[in-house]
């Protein structure tokens, strides 16, 4: 049986380049934010999960929807599908590791193996159009 987990995710990009972030424990990277609740909005789950996560806050009214990818989920049994909504937003903060996250990095193409699954998907998409070095 093929479960499905709902996520959103903050695609910052910076000199050709994509903010990541590390759970505690974990090895793998990935594009910042998290799971939508019941009745919530994907901006609004993507404002809730970047502040717990980054400490920063996005502005929902400049948020852009870039894709949605779905791939394997990293650390589930096989069959457990992620998909994730990524947007672009502007921002007011300075991104710093808070709450859960042992480390944020600056993360290049050469980075993509580093990432959880289905970051790869978004990794690829943005190097195709040239904003992802």
């Amino acid at each position: 049986m093929t479960r499905l987990i709902d996520t959103v995710a903050w695609v910052h990009l910076e000199g050709g380049r994509i903010l990541g972030a590390r759970s505690r424990g974990r090895r793998l990277f990935y594009i910042p934010g998290g799971k939508v609740d019941e009745g919530e909005s994907e901006v609004a789950a993507l404002v809730r999960e970047v502040r717990e996560e980054l400490s920063v806050t996005l502005l929902p009214e400049t948020a852009t929807h870039l894709g949605t990818y779905t791939a394997q989920a990293d650390g589930h049994p096989e069959g457990t599908l992620v998909r994730m909504a990524c947007y672009t937003a502007e921002h007011r903060g300075t991104p710093i590791a808070s709450s859960e996250i042992e480390e944020i990095a600056w993360l290049s193409l050469a980075d993509r193996e580093r990432t959880a699954p289905v970051d790869h998907a978004v990794f690829d998409a943005l190097a195709s159009a040239g904003r992802l070095r």
